[in-house]
């Protein structure tokens, strides 16, 4: 990058230590000719955030974190004239992005494939690094070149539209790499916004019966207003034992198990759970364990004989975003995607936003599925 002096700054909150943000002011970068500066109008709290905020992962201090976001065009380089649909781009466009951008260069791009790309440009650039603008929960966000974007056209809210560009592209990417037929029965451990999203798009997909499992009454009072047939509370059934015959009892009719399972909670030990509740030649979809070190005891004689598969997903390929919001817009009076978004708050709160997000162990807050910092 070209550096220049800038009269323009914009407020970041920034990650200085295990759970505090500190507010501070940063130059807006200069645009390059491919590059677009979006003012940020939401950003959503993921779960990967909050692994950062407590301290999980090392690389989240002194970053601007916040990757599920949308945004206005501020301003646009020279050669920008459309998105990657050939929609005409101006300043004060409403649009959504990905958070990540592939090299356009490796092996796996040439294919294709921008999900596998091993040099992915994404955040967690230090603050010292320009640009600077590379985190949502900050006024603006610089979408760098090669950044798959997309305008906006939609009477949806800004809270709605947050988390298109993480959550819920990533796990309709699950669901469409497990190829599911019409009628097949799926299993989502895990009703948070991932497991939301999966359930009314693999509805939509023309699912059998759908069962989410999660350990709060109200998102899985929420899960049945998206498209679940059934619901498992893990305080109810406590055991995966008893929650593994559940499934089975639930699925019934000649079926051994679910044709998909989807983990979408984060906890390792889940997985196991998960596979023992395939039916011969189901698939299971690894989602959310994000962490390093997230380490798993598989009895794989099970995995084989059962012809079982494992796929990992942890991307999703940029087409999915301009679906997303056709899903939401097709949906919005028939399920409940619209209620995802439950607590907003301002940038400087962004501290009591992440306390107040925070569930887990004996502080679980039950009221809280996803939470929007508006700056």
């Amino acid at each position: 990058f070209r550096r220049c002096v800038v009269t323009e700054q914009g407020r970041a909150a920034v990650l200085i230590d295990n759970k505090k943000f500190e507010i501070q002011q940063f130059p807006i970068p200069e645009i390059e000719p491919e590059g677009i500066l979006v003012k940020v109008s939401a950003a959503g709290l993921c779960g990967s955030d909050l692994h950062l905020w407590r301290g999980e992962v090392s690389k989240g201090h002194n970053c601007i974190l916040g990757h599920e976001l949308i945004g206005r065009i501020h301003s646009m380089g020279k050669n920008v004239a459309t998105d990657y649909l050939q929609n005409p781009l101006k300043e004060g466009d409403r649009v959504i992005f990905t958070y990540w951008a592939p090299c356009h260069r490796c092996y796996q791009c040439i294919r294709g494939q921008y999900t596998d790309c091993s040099y992915k440009l994404g955040r967690f650039r230090s603050i010292n690094d320009y640009p600077y603008c590379d985190g949502g929960f900050a006024d603006y966000y610089y979408v760098g070149p090669g950044t798959f974007i997309f305008k906006v056209d939609s009477d949806l809210s800004d809270e709605v539209l947050t988390s298109i560009n993480c959550a819920a592209g990533t796990v309709m990417e699950a669901i469409e790499r497990s190829n599911i037929q019409g009628g097949d029965n799926i299993v989502f451990q895990g009703a948070g916004g991932l497991g939301m999203y999966g359930i009314t798009y693999a509805r939509e997909r023309g699912a059998g019966t759908i069962i989410a499992i999660d350990g709060q009454q109200a998102r899985l009072d929420l899960a049945i207003e998206c498209g679940a047939d059934y619901i498992i509370n893990i305080n109810e059934i406590s055991t995966a034992e008893d929650r593994i015959a559940r499934v089975k009892e639930l699925l019934g009719n000649g079926r051994s198990g679910a044709d998909t399972v989807i983990e979408v909670v984060g906890y390792p030990e889940v997985v196991p759970e998960g596979i023992e509740m395939l039916m011969p030649g189901g698939k299971y979809m690894e989602v959310g364990c994000i962490l390093p070190k997230s380490m798993v005891n598989i009895d794989m004689n099970k995995v084989l004989h059962g012809s079982k598969h494992i796929i990992p997903v942890a991307f999703y390929r940029p087409q999915l975003l301009p679906v997303a919001i056709e899903m939401l817009e097709r949906t919005k009076n028939t399920y409940s995607l619209t209620k995802l978004m439950s607590h907003s708050f301002s940038l400087e709160d962004i501290n009591k936003a992440f306390e107040v997000s925070e569930w887990s162990g004996e502080n679980r807050i039950t009221t809280v599925t996803r939470t929007v910092i508006k700056p």
